[in-house]
């Protein structure tokens, strides 16, 4: 089986790396290229599409994305092109060449107001450019490819993992810089760590390839709710009890309030992943559980 993965270069990617089942041939993607990948622009549609007509995988595995979501208030013409133009441009290329799509995408589609998990099947209504975007490369996957089965979406949220950029990796520098920290308690979801998540991913792909098709959205995040508050706490006493730190700052909890942002979050954007779970035959992590694995699995410096 041919997947063309984009995104390679980011947290995500690298952990589907190094998760691809055996037997896999892999065309993995980022940006820029670099040593073993393909250089691919998700921000150039036109290149999206070549790239499938190029090279015909069997799947395209969309891991990819613009992430900044506050910058994405200030650059929505960018946000916009990578994260709802390259799925539709990949939805159109596969239509026409074959293949299916793997499309990742976020609780972000989700407005955060009705205070209990959100289904695969509820509306979209996204606060921000961010989840607009992201909101956008769904509805083109699914405008192009439901019909005929060969587009997947995958939502998931607070995606953390042992290298890159991500939430979990901030808050132990901070506990190592800072001796008090301010975090916002007042917005719930869950994290995703990449080592789970890319299981999720390929398990996706396999069954779906075996004729075990999924439905077309499935959630995933590790077991439990937290808040941002929650999740700070917790790399303070696990990076104690890992040795990562020598002690660990004060958190006080803030509200959303107190921490302006230039682009709105949902305050509960917890995913109902059971349906999900089900049909994947994978069992949730706890998300403490989870994110100590993900500490565990910082890379160390020789």
């Amino acid at each position: 089986m041919k997947v063309l993965l984009t995104g390679a270069a980011g947290q995500l990617g690298q952990a589907l790396i190094d998760a691809a089942p055996a037997g896999m041939e892999l065309l993995a993607s980022s940006r820029n290229g670099g040593e073993g990948l393909l250089a691919l622009d998700l921000a150039d549609a036109t290149s999206c599409r070549q790239a499938v007509a190029e090279h015909r995988p069997d799947w395209v595995l969309n891991a990819g994305a613009y992430t900044a979501v506050d910058k994405a208030e200030a650059e929505p013409e960018l946000a916009g092109a990578v994260n709802g133009a390259a799925p539709r441009a990949f939805a159109e290329a596969i239509r026409e060449h074959g293949g299916r799509l793997l499309q990742l995408s976020t609780d972000f589609v989700f407005n955060g107001q009705q205070g209990s998990p959100y289904r695969v099947d509820q509306s979209r209504d996204p606060l921000g450019v961010y989840g607009a975007s992201k909101a956008s490369g769904e509805e083109a996957v699914e405008a192009l490819l439901g019909a005929s089965g060969q587009g997947l979406v995958l939502r998931t949220s607070w995606v953390i993992g042992p290298v890159g950029k991500n939430f979990a990796l901030t808050m132990l520098r901070l506990h190592r810089d800072k001796e008090l920290l301010g975090v916002v308690a007042d917005q719930v979801g869950c994290p995703s760590s990449t080592l789970n998540l890319a299981s999720a991913c390929w398990q996706a792909i396999q069954r779906h390839s075996q004729g075990a098709a999924p439905p077309p959205v499935l959630h995933w995040c590790d077991g439990g709710a937290a808040s941002w508050y929650d999740v700070s706490v917790a790399v303070g006493e696990l990076g104690m009890e890992l040795g990562l730190l020598e002690c660990a700052a004060t958190v006080n909890p803030i509200t959303t309030a107190d921490y302006p942002t230039p682009a709105k979050r949902p305050n509960y954007s917890l995913l109902d992943c059971q349906g999900s779970r089900q049909v994947l035959q994978l069992q949730a992590q706890p998300w403490r559980a989870a994110l100590k694995d993900v500490l565990q699995a910082i890379p160390t410096t020789p």
